[in-house]
């Protein structure tokens, strides 16, 4: 059965390891991302960029599903390129190279569709291979993905 908070909307209460791997209830994971997270473009920004900079894709992850969720309609896509792109560095982080590579593509397809300073993000994930070191795959991503102050 699925974790609900009091209104009944689906939640996720379980604890998960720094990859996103859930572990068993009552085992002490890593911080996780509110389920109400809500933050602004420039906060979702910099928050990824520090999940990313400590290595936690999957955090990263968090923020952007956060931001897709509160965005307007026309800037959906992006921030669930940005999440699929976070996801599938997490699967390298994993062992799971075909995994990866599967949401780096999907997730590249998005964010590049929003032109600079996106495409540059996009490029990178789809330059990624199955056998990609995963560290060095985030610090990619991290040296593209744009600063908050970047957007003006």
């Amino acid at each position: 059965m699925r974790d609900r908070d009091p209104e009944g909307r689906p939640r996720n209460a379980r604890p998960r390891d720094a990859f996103g791997r859930p572990l068993p209830y009552g085992s002490e994971g890593t911080p996780r991302v509110p389920d109400d997270y809500a933050p602004t473009t420039g906060q979702a920004l910099a928050d990824g960029r520090l999940f990313l900079a400590e290595g936690l894709p999957f955090n990263a992850h968090e923020v952007f599903e956060g931001r897709w969720k509160c965005a307007p309609e026309e800037e959906r896509e992006l921030w669930q390129g940005l999440a699929q792109i976070c996801v599938g560095l997490t699967h390298l982080q994993r062992g799971n190279g075909r995994g990866a590579l599967t949401l780096l593509a999907r997730g590249a397809a998005r964010v590049q569709a929003y032109g600079d300073p996106y495409d540059a993000v996009g490029r990178v994930a789809s330059g990624l291979h199955d056998d990609s070191d995963a560290g060095e795959a985030v610090e990619q991503i991290l040296t593209v993905l744009p600063e908050p102050h970047d957007l003006g």
